[in-house]
């Protein structure tokens, strides 16, 4: 009996170090990618053609973020040297601004969103390649993708009807259709 408790108190102490020592193991690789906040992707809406701008998070523990304060104007090329700019209000400073920074700024997003019936599928589509940002179902609807190296498929469905969108590329440009099955 004696030898049965003394077998059964090294297996537990050795099963509850394995499973700590496995933990912190998993837990050091995790924290740093699994765990990460989600950065939103702004999408550009449909009434829209300017192309949606993404801005970076902050990395954690960087300094507060930059205050709400106007910008100092850019110089006005048509002005001539040492001569003061005439005061603009604060609204057409940050609209010259945002527009200076969407026209300097890295290339635009690529990013397009497709409303669909069943849902919205939201598709980073670069000059050679396609990658799918979300899908997201209507409530009431389900959602199935697949993909391969060189196409993806995303369906929304709800009792006989399927909302197709078929992306497809091969070695060009990518390919977007959408079409719907049923009544």
């Amino acid at each position: 009996m004696r030898s049965g408790l003394v077998q059964l108190g090294a297996w537990t102490a050795a099963t509850g170090a394995a499973v700590a020592l496995s933990w912190l193991g998993v837990h050091a690789v995790l924290v740093d990618t699994v765990f990460e906040q989600p950065v939103a992707v702004q999408l550009p809406s449909v009434a829209s053609s300017t192309p949606a701008v993404t801005t970076p998070p902050p990395a954690p523990g960087s300094a507060a973020p930059p205050s709400a304060a106007a910008p100092s104007p850019s110089p006005d090329p048509d002005r001539a040297p040492g001569t003061t700019a005439p005061a603009r209000s604060t609204a057409s400073a940050t609209a010259t601004a945002t527009a200076a920074a969407r026209k300097s700024a890295s290339p635009p997003s690529t990013v397009h969103s497709y409303p669909m019936l069943g849902g919205r599928v939201a598709l980073d589509v670069r000059p050679t390649e396609a990658r799918l940002v979300s899908a997201v179902p209507e409530a009431g609807w389900s959602m199935q993708v697949w993909h391969g190296d060189q196409w993806l498929q995303v369906n929304f469905s709800q009792d006989d009807r399927v909302s197709t969108l078929m992306v497809s590329w091969n070695g060009t440009e990518p390919n977007v259709q959408t079409f719907v099955v049923g009544n």
